[in-house]
């Protein structure tokens, strides 16, 4: 889906827009720009949300927790509570709490400090090196065959890998974990059918069963890995966290640590295959890599909305917002705002000011593992661009598919060509 086939539906007034259009869901650009130009803070009187979608405003809310709450998890159950069947497979393990994403200060902040170190500049860069003989063996494992289902060979595999070995799980469990993180994303799509949100549910009580059992040990045998340390770990060195507290942040590590990543990397390949001046623009100055890796969390931003509620009443962007009400920041609008960034959505390898970006959040829920995916994606890049040559989509002018989802955004396959 292009912008192109959307335009149909964007020459209508904001007011017949239904923004959780797939359509509209699988490539909202030109939804983001009707909406900056338009209503910056726009009141969807079809779902009673605002959306907020220009940089600034969208910056003020992520700096005012106080009155733009991220306690949705509770709050939004009224709209999309799950059906009885679903809540029934869903008590047969832990209830979700709120822990760091669905959190607000100072509660988030003890959450957060338990698992930062874990995620800390010193740690990511040690772990440079592991990555990048991580990605030299999935490139050696195709690199023969002169082509490739990238998504799947690469992009999933590589962030997938590294988060579940510093998790300490088997690498045979790999498919398991995937199945489980697509669970996850399942539940926060907002557009699942029944048989999907049912089937989800059971992957997440697996989940569940399977980490609850893992903690138990790893409080018996405590060691180096970020799920011994959650089970040893104490809110202000003093209570324990329980099974669910640890569960919940084990979850947000699981999506966070591999679906955004994987989604980034995909996004900047298709990118870079569609821009081939760029692509050779890199390829002989791999310094840009750093840069390029900001350009492409800023086009592809792979957490596309988030939601938040609002504690009282308040006023943004001149429009009047009542208490307990539920807005959408939409990051992905504002990483393509025009009083930010020249020619937005143009991808700029050279761009001075990509790192503005906001892919990752900003403030007190910047995002955990922010600087493990730059990591992961410089050193992605660098090992592709150095042992790939003559790179080529395979299916030119296939556009690529994304399912719908209302938070996060990322496509499905992507078919290259290459020689060595």
């Amino acid at each position: 889906m292009t912008d192109l086939d959307t335009q149909a539906v964007i020459e209508k007034p904001l007011s017949e827009i239904n923004a959780f259009d797939p359509a509209v869901i699988a490539c909202p650009h030109a939804y983001n720009k009707k909406l900056r130009s338009e209503a910056p803070v726009h009141f969807d009187k079809n779902t009673g949300l605002y959306m907020v979608s220009n940089y600034d405003l969208v910056l003020e809310v992520i700096k005012k927790p106080e009155i733009f709450s991220s306690k949705f998890q509770q709050a939004l159950e009224g709209g999309q509570a799950p059906s009885e069947k679903v809540k029934a497979i869903l008590a047969e393990g832990w209830e979700a709490v709120d822990t760091m994403l669905t959190q607000d200060p100072p509660e988030q902040r003890r959450y957060r400090r338990l698992v930062d170190d874990a995620f800390s500049p010193r740690r990511v860069k040690a772990l440079q090196p592991y990555c990048e003989a991580l990605a030299n063996d999935l490139v050696d494992q195709f690199i023969a065959k002169g082509e490739c289902e990238f998504v799947s060979e690469f992009c999933i595999k590589l962030p997938l890998t590294v988060i579940a070995d510093q998790l300490g799980i088997p690498r045979e469990m790999m498919p398991t974990f995937k199945k489980w993180t697509t669970d996850f994303v399942v539940r926060l799509s907002g557009m699942a059918t029944p048989e999907q949100e049912e089937d989800a549910a059971r992957g997440i009580v697996e989940f569940q069963k399977y980490f609850a059992e893992k903690l138990e040990y790893y409080k018996q045998h405590p060691t180096d890995n970020i799920i011994s340390n959650i089970a040893n770990a104490a809110i202000e060195n003093e209570r324990p966290l329980d099974t669910k507290e640890s569960l919940s942040i084990l979850q947000q590590i699981l999506v966070a640590g591999n679906e955004t990543t994987t989604s980034a990397i995909a996004e900047g390949m298709y990118l870079l295959l569609n821009h081939p001046g760029q692509l050779t623009k890199l390829q002989q100055d791999p310094s840009l890599i750093p840069n390029f890796t900001e350009e492409i969390l800023r086009l592809s931003t792979p957490t596309q909305n988030m939601w938040r509620i609002t504690t009282q009443d308040t006023e943004l962007g001149g429009v009047k917002i009542p208490k307990n009400s539920a807005v959408i920041i939409r990051f992905a609008s504002a990483n393509r705002d025009e009083v930010l960034f020249s020619d937005p959505d143009k991808l700029n390898i050279c761009r001075e000011n990509a790192a503005k970006h906001l892919a990752f959040g900003k403030g007190i829920h910047m995002c955990l593992g922010a600087q493990l995916a730059k990591m992961e994606m410089n050193t992605a890049f660098n090992v592709l661009l150095k042992r790939l040559k003559n790179l080529e989509i395979k299916y030119k002018g296939k556009q690529p598919e994304y399912p719908p989802n209302v938070l996060l955004r990322g496509m499905t396959e992507l078919h290259i060509t290459f020689s060595e």
